[in-house]
C-alpha cells in the first residue's frame, strides 16, 4: 500500500539522575562526595532513505521512544548514555510539528539526518556541588526530560519527470511502456489512485518518472482528491502534459490543456512556470490527425509538442531522447509550493514562566524552563530543597506569587510537582 501521510509521537530519552554518594573506605572516616553524573538520554533521529517509497511503516506503529540514560553511581561512576533511535523515512518527506505548524525538516537527499527530538542531559552527581562552604553536599540533579512532540510526516515524491493530465488520457499506459512500473490500467476514470514511480533507461542514461493520478477541474480546492495528487508534482523537475489528442471521450484537447494548467497555477504559481512538454497521445485513434494541427496552431511556439501513441509506441523514442537532453538543464526542485504554505515558522522566545491562578485557589506555574528545573529538582535532602528554592527566587517566581497574594498553605503546581507554600520556609 502507498501511504504518503502519517502522524507519529516521538519521545527522546530522559537523562539519568546524578547520585548522592560519599567515599566509604577503611581508615578514611571523612570521605568526600563521589556521586557520579547520569548519562544523556538518546535522541530521536530521522534518516532519509532512498530505498523507501511510502510511509506505511508508520501506519501500524505511531509511538517511538528513545532509550533513557543510566543513573550515576558512587565512586564517581557516570551513567551510560542512552542509544539514539534512528527512524528511516523516504527521501522527500517534510516533517511538521503538529502543535505549532513549524516545518522542522525537509529531507530531500539520501542519507540526510536530522535530530527531531533531543535527549535530556544527565543530572549532576553530588561530587559536582562541593564548594569551600559545603564540603559534603547532599544535593544532586535528576535527569533532564527528553523532548517529546507529535509529528506530521508528509511525503512529496521526488521525480525527474511527472505525468499530468485528465483521467484516462494514457499516463499509466505510457509509464508502463517505458519503465518496469506496472500500474493498474483500464478504460475508466481514476484507475490510478496512487502515484506510481518508474525508472526509465535511455541508452546509458536514466531518470525517474512519476505517474500522477488524473487531475480534474477544481483540483486545487481539493476536488477529486486534488490536494492528495497535486503535492506530488511540486518537486518534479519536468512536466509531461499528456493530452488525449483524439478527443475520444468527446473532450476538447485544447480546453483540457488550459484547465489543467489553470489548476497547477492555482495550486502553486511555481508549478505554472515549470518546464513542460506537451504529449499528444492516442495518435492511433481516429480524429487525432485532425486535432493535432489545431493544437499546434493554438500553442504556437510556447511548448514543444510530441505526438505519440502509448499503445503502439509511435513517437516515444523521440520523446525520451528529448527528455534526456532537457533534464541536465533543469535544476532539482527544493521548495516549490507557495511561500506561505512552506514558510518555516519560528516560535517566539518563551517567557521563563507563566503564572495562573485556578478557581480552587491553586497556583500553576507553566513554561519550558521552570518545568525543566522542577523535573530535575532533587528534593530528598535539605540541600536539594534549598537549591530548588534559590532557583525559584532567582527566576522571580517568589515575587510573582507574592504579588498574586499567595498565603501559607496554598498549593503551587509546577508540571507534575505539587508544593505547599510556607512563608517560614522562604
Amino acid at each position: 500500500m502507498f501511504y504518503d501521510r502519517s502522524k507519529i509521537y516521538v519521545k527522546a530519552g530522559d537523562g539519568g539522575s546524578g547520585a548522592v554518594s560519599f567515599r566509604r573506605e577503611k581508615y578514611v572516616p571523612l570521605g568526600g562526595p563521589d556521586g557520579g553524573d547520569g548519562g544523556r538520554g538518546g535522541d530521536i533521529v530521522l534518516l532519509a532513505d532512498e530505498g523507501l517509497r511510502t510511509l506505511v511503516d508508520f501506519r501500524y506503529k505511531r509511538h517511538y521512544k528513545a532509550e533513557r540514560g543510566e543513573h550515576g553511581q558512587g565512586k564517581d561512576k557516570h551513567g551510560k548514555s542512552g542509544e539514539d533511535l534512528i527512524l528511516r523515512i523516504p527521501v522527500g518527506t517534510v516533517v511538521i510539528d503538529e502543535a505549532t505548524g513549524e516545518i522542522l525538516a525537509d529531507l530531500t537527499k539520501h542519507g540526510q539526518k536530522v535530530v527531531i527530538a533531543k535527549g535530556g542531559r544527565g543530572g549532576r552527581g553530588n561530587a559536582r556541588f562541593i564548594s569551600n562552604t559545603n564540603k559534603a553536599p547532599t544535593v544532586a540533579e535528576k535527569g533532564e526530560p527528553g523532548e517529546e512532540r507529535w509529528l506530521l510526516l508528509e511525503l512529496k515524491l521526488l521525480a525527474d519527470v511527472g505525468l499530468v493530465g485528465f483521467p484516462n488520457v494514457g499516463k499509466s499506459t505510457l509509464i508502463s511502456r517505458v519503465s518496469a512500473a506496472r500500474p493498474k490500467i483500464a478504460n475508466y476514470h481514476f484507475t490510478t489512485l496512487v502515484p506510481n514511480l518508474g525508472v526509465v533507461k535511455v541508452g546509458d542514461e536514466s531518470f525517474v518518472m512519476a505517474d500522477i493520478p488524473g487531475i480534474i477541474e477544481g483540483a486545487h480546492t481539493g476536488a477529486g482528491l486534488g490536494h492528495e495528487f497535486l503535492r506530488h508534482i511540486e518537486r518534479t523537475r519536468l512536466l509531461l502534459h499528456i493530452l488525449d489528442i483524439s478527443g475520444s471521450e468527446g473532450r476538447n484537447p485544447l480546453e483540457d490543456f488550459e484547465i489543467i494548467n489553470k489548476e497547477l497555477k492555482e495550486y502553486s504559481p511555481a508549478l505554472a512556470e515549470r518546464k513542460m512538454l506537451v504529449v499528444a497521445n492516442k495518435m492511433d485513434v481516429p480524429g487525432a490527425t485532425e486535432n493535432l494541427p489545431k493544437l499546434k496552431e493554438a500553442l504556437q511556439d510556447r511548448y514543444e509538442i510530441f505526438p505519440i501513441s502509448a499503445v503502439t509506441g509511435e513517437g516515444i523514442k523521440e520523446l525520451l531522447h528529448r527528455i534526456i537532453q532537457i533534464l541536465p538543464q533543469v535544476p532539482p526542485i527544493e521548495f516549490s509550493a507557495s511561500p506561505d504554505k512552506h514558510r518555516v515558522v519560528r516560535a517566539e522566545r518563551e517567557d521563563r514562566f507563566v503564572l495562573e491562578r485556578l478557581e480552587d485557589g491553586k497556583f500553576v506555574l507553566k513554561g519550558k524552563e521552570i518545568e525543566k528545573h522542577a523535573a530535575m529538582a532533587y528534593l530528598e535532602t535539605e540541600d536539594g530543597i534549598m537549591r530548588f528554592q534559590n532557583i525559584l527566587k532567582a527566576m522571580g517566581v517568589y515575587d510573582a506569587l507574592k504579588a498574586e497574594g499567595i498565603k501559607d498553605g496554598d498549593q503551587v503546581i509546577i508540571g507534575t510537582l505539587e508544593l505547599e507554600w510556607s512563608e517560614e520556609g522562604m
